[in-house]
């Protein structure tokens, strides 16, 4: 294709991309050797915690063509998922005020995004090969190696924000990136300037202090990777901090001055399952391993499987107001058979000013048999 040719077709890119409900798109040359070195400087920190997979797949984030060959090119595309509610910001403050009820990221609230944007880039790709036949591509969506906000940045799609995530004019942080690699070399879009000034709201408001620095996280302290990304038990020292948030925090998105603009979701698949939205803590609690399978059918939220959820929800009865039906949820599970839900159970207890329970004492061993009468001499 000539110069003229791939323009047209971009320009056909980015209509069809509107159709597919996407709400911004451009595309990006893929020469990251620079963003390698701020992330390997990050892994150095060790501010990547347990997440081993970001130091094991490091390479490969700066080198496209290794997960497909011949890659030139990134398209980037953005999704709304903010609520469809005009108050949606106002009542995600209202749900983590309100110390009874599970606050739930809001981007988790429907279902499985890794999925939903996936599938619409791939119908994206096959409408563009069905016009002018094949060509190099693949699909990505927070499924591998790729640097989204980097590609999404240089791509024009926004700015990356003091708390790192990509911030846009017309659409704040509450959208979904999505990463289509191509081995045609589209034209270019050109980056955005930043508008962050020197506001620093999404650090003050970090509950955790997880933003160490403008545009320096620490995973380790972020209560995001606390409730999806860490297997075992959440320190106790961040564990009050954590309030009533079960899965994912979204402070830093909440008092963005940005997300004020933010367009809510285009998509029925982002609406609220499950209650999610209004749930109380001791509800999901009560959640047996089946009703966490059922229940999260095609959510990411099932990706950190029950014990992990029972783990997290510990933690905010533990910071909850005092009653009677939160203390009779945690004496439910105190003898819970995962020693990590039981361990976070029994703080929460002691929270509440309630002693653990004594272990139940294990059944006697039965008594000796008496030996058999010796037979009486001849």
């Amino acid at each position: 294709m000539d110069e003229v040719t791939l323009d047209d077709w971009t320009e056909r890119l980015r209509g069809w991309a509107r159709e597919l409900g996407f709400a911004s798109f451009g595309v990006a040359d893929v020469e990251l050797s620079a963003a390698a070195e701020g992330l390997a400087r990050w892994l150095d920190a060790g501010f990547h915690g347990e997440m081993d997979y970001m130091a094991r797949h490091a390479g490969l984030r700066a080198r496209p063509d290794a997960l497909l060959p011949g890659t030139v090119r990134a398209v980037m595309v953005g999704i709304d998922y903010a609520p469809e509610d005009p108050q949606w910001l106002d009542r995600a403050w209202e749900t983590l005020a309100d110390g009874e009820r599970a606050y739930v990221s809001r981007y988790a609230l429907g279902r499985d995004y890794h999925k939903v944007v996936r599938a619409r880039l791939a119908r994206l790709a096959q409408r563009l090969q069905e016009a002018i036949g094949p060509f190099g591509w693949r699909a990505f969506c927070d499924s591998a190696p790729v640097m989204e906000v980097e590609l999404a940045r240089r791509a024009g799609l926004g700015w990356r924000g003091k708390h790192t995530l990509l911030l846009s004019r017309d659409g704040g942080s509450m959208r979904f990136l999505g990463t289509l690699y191509t081995d045609l070399p589209l034209p270019v879009d050109v980056p955005v300037d930043e508008h962050c000034g020197r506001c620093i709201a999404c650090i003050a408001a970090c509950p955790t202090q997880a933003i160490v620095a403008p545009y320096r996280l620490d995973a380790r302290r972020c209560i995001s990777y606390l409730t999806i990304e860490a297997h075992g038990a959440i320190p106790e020292a961040l564990r009050e901090a954590i309030g009533n948030r079960v899965y994912g925090c979204d402070d830093c998105q909440l008092a963005c001055p940005w997300n004020k603009y933010a367009a809510t979701a285009s998509l029925p698949d982002f609406a609220s399952r499950n209650r999610l939205d209004a749930a109380s803590l001791v509800e999901l609690f009560a959640w047996e391993r089946e009703d966490f399978e059922t229940r999260f059918e095609g959510s990411a939220i099932r990706r950190i499987g029950h014990e992990r959820w029972l783990r997290n929800l510990a933690v905010a009865l533990g910071n909850a107001p005092r009653s009677d039906a939160v203390v009779a949820a945690l004496r439910a599970r105190e003898h819970d058979a995962s020693a990590l839900v039981a361990e976070h159970v029994r703080w929460a207890l002691d929270r509440h000013g309630e002693a653990a329970a004594a272990a139940a004492p294990a059944p006697a061993a039965p008594a000796p048999a008496a030996p058999a009468p010796s037979a009486p001499p001849p």
